[in-house]
């Protein structure tokens, strides 16, 4: 699975790591707990089994353009992951840019195999991940150790794309990524 993600700027980096550590304190199993060197706070505006050809240069220019993007994080959603389990997140307000952004990156990425109904034009919900699979008694601890959770405006300041078989990210919409993604391709086995 590829994806592309924006990744919060230091400030919003922060209070997203802070909540996770607040409900990993609490006895919630938070995404703080994510053993992963590459694990950091990010919108997934995107996923598909491989991205088409061509589509890393294309996203690179559409989101060097597009960033930094700022957003304003309010409230919770509960998704619903296996059995009654149910995944908790904080809710991105779907501002028109944002909106615009997402629907540019998925007509980059149109002749995409296999992507993720989820994250599609139409059917996405913007949010940013704060626990894992959750019981219900684990989603009632969360909310009151969050309590009345207070809105948070930031800023996404850059983007990646995440291939999950190769456990890999590679920066999108910088220079830095366009040389990695060179490298890469001189390189495979690296």
């Amino acid at each position: 699975m590829r994806t592309v993600e924006l990744l919060c700027d230091p400030p919003l980096d922060r209070a997203v790591r802070a909540l996770w550590q607040r409900l990993a304190d609490g006895g919630v199993d938070s995404l703080a707990n994510n053993p992963h060197p590459g694990h950091r706070p990010h919108l997934t505006l995107a996923a598909c089994a491989r991205l088409p050809d061509g589509a890393e240069e294309r996203l690179d220019e559409l989101l060097a353009d597009a960033l930094p993007l700022t957003v304003r994080l309010t409230g919770l959603l509960s998704f619903a992951a296996r059995s009654r389990r149910r995944v908790l997140s904080w809710s991105v307000v779907p501002t028109v840019g944002l909106m615009r952004l997402h629907q540019r990156v998925w007509e980059v990425l149109e002749p995409a195999e296999e992507p993720d109904p989820h994250y599609l034009p139409g059917r996405w919900s913007p949010h940013l991940g704060l626990t894992r699979r959750l019981t219900p008694e684990g989603v009632t601890l969360a909310h009151a150790l969050l309590g009345r959770h207070p809105d948070l405006t930031g800023a996404f300041d850059a983007a990646r794309s995440f291939d999950s078989e190769a456990q890999r990210a590679r920066p999108l919409g910088s220079p830095e990524g366009a040389a990695q993604r060179r490298s890469f391709r001189e390189n495979p086995a690296r």
